[in-house]
């Protein structure tokens, strides 16, 4: 049953996919995107992955979806794509080269699923039996997101704290601009 439910999702995520590249409308555009991440989130929940689902539902869906909606809003411009006539083929051929690259480098990861494999048994254990020991925290995946995953939690926080403050930037420099044209009228 999972196995047909995961073959259905990612069928679908290639239909909106594939959508997202042939729609020349940007509104719908932004609305695919976040059909695309709602599906996203649903494949981590059946993944077993439900944080991850979380995030990817709050972040990839709601507010990345808003914010592609508030910035179409604002501009003044048609919401049709438009396009150049040029077609790159480095960057095709590069997507290609970098997936294969990527598909080659999962080869040797233990099963899906397969909590008893040996990498899976061993990092495992050494996080229950000395977690506490070495972090000092007495929640154990606390201890892994804050302490033995810390560095990685950080640059996860950098990158929200940064992508905030340049929204916050561009917003600011709108306002600007439009104090500076009602001036000019």
């Amino acid at each position: 049953m999972s196995l047909i439910v995961n073959l259905v999702l990612l069928v679908f995520l290639l239909v909106m996919a594939l959508a997202v590249l042939k729609t020349r409308h940007l509104f719908a555009m932004a609305m695919l995107f976040g059909l695309y991440s709602l599906l996203v989130a649903g494949l981590f929940v059946v993944l077993d992955a439900p944080d991850v689902a979380f995030t990817e539902a709050a972040v990839g869906t709601g507010i990345s979806t808003v914010l592609m909606l508030v910035t179409l809003a604002s501009t003044k411009s048609g919401h049709e794509l438009v396009s150049t006539a040029k077609t790159r083929v480095a960057p095709l051929i590069m997507c290609f080269v970098m997936g294969g690259v990527l598909i080659y480098g999962t080869h040797d990861i233990a099963e899906l699923g397969k909590i008893d494999s040996a990498p899976h048994q061993q990092v495992a254990a050494r996080y229950i039996k000395d977690g506490q020991k070495d972090t000092g925290v007495p929640n154990l995946v606390t201890a892994v997101l804050a302490s033995y995953r810390g560095f990685d939690t950080l640059g996860e926080v950098t990158v929200v704290l940064t992508a905030g403050i340049g929204v916050l930037m561009l917003l600011g420099n709108r306002r600007k601009l439009r104090v500076k044209e009602s001036a000019n009228e």
